[in-house]
């Protein structure tokens, strides 16, 4: 399956929704830390993908010696999340900074961007196509179906230039409580967190 052109040079070859506007799908820390202008979001639904603590993080969440754990969406099931809209103009704009974001020059390349269907559950049964960004399972970060008692070890442990990895957890689970969404998956891996581990401040 091929990835979308990662910096396209034309409005034509903007992956733009029949109304002009970019939506784009937002799964982690885009959802309480999109970095980009947008006129607005709406909860969503992405069906064929979930979200999952995938991908070894050796710098965000975590140290080269004692990798963090980070999401990425893996083939099956189903995603709640947030769909950001962007207005066509500042499309070309948004969609560099997310390529530049999630897929940096000089690193392992850990993601593939993606147009999918998503269907935004605050207007009904509307679907959208979206630009999200999933997991490259051809990846040496890629670490699949890691049992919810090993992620939480290491979520608890792991410390990066971003922050803890904790908090990259709890913040996730966060808001998509206050959007009313929930995520069990996740839920469990909070539950299973050593008490002892130490908080970023």
């Amino acid at each position: 399956m091929q990835t979308e052109p990662s910096q396209p040079s034309a409005l034509e070859t903007l992956p733009l929704a029949p109304d002009g506007r970019l939506w784009v799908f937002a799964y982690g820390s885009l959802i309480w830390r999109p970095g980009f202008a947008h006129e607005g979001r709406q909860r969503a639904l992405l069906h064929g993908w979930h979200r999952s603590f995938c991908l070894w993080s050796r710098h965000y969440r975590g140290t080269p010696e004692r990798p963090g754990l980070v999401l990425g969406l893996d083939r099956g099931g189903a995603c709640q999340g947030v769909a950001f809209c962007v207005p066509g103009p500042q499309a070309a704009e948004v969609l560099r900074y997310l390529d530049d974001r999630e897929l940096p020059d000089g690193m392992e390349q850990v993601y593939h961007r993606r147009v999918v269907p998503v269907r935004l559950t605050d207007q009904g049964a509307r679907v959208v196509p979206a630009v999200t960004y999933v997991v490259n399972r051809a990846s040496s970060l890629y670490a699949p179906k890691l049992p919810a008692e090993q992620v939480a070890q290491v979520v608890a442990a792991g410390m990066g230039r971003m922050g803890s990895n904790r908090d990259y957890l709890l913040n996730t689970l966060s808001h998509l409580a206050e959007l009313g969404l929930k995520d069990p998956g996740l839920a469990r891996v909070a539950t299973l967190l050593p008490a002892e581990a130490s908080r970023a401040a």
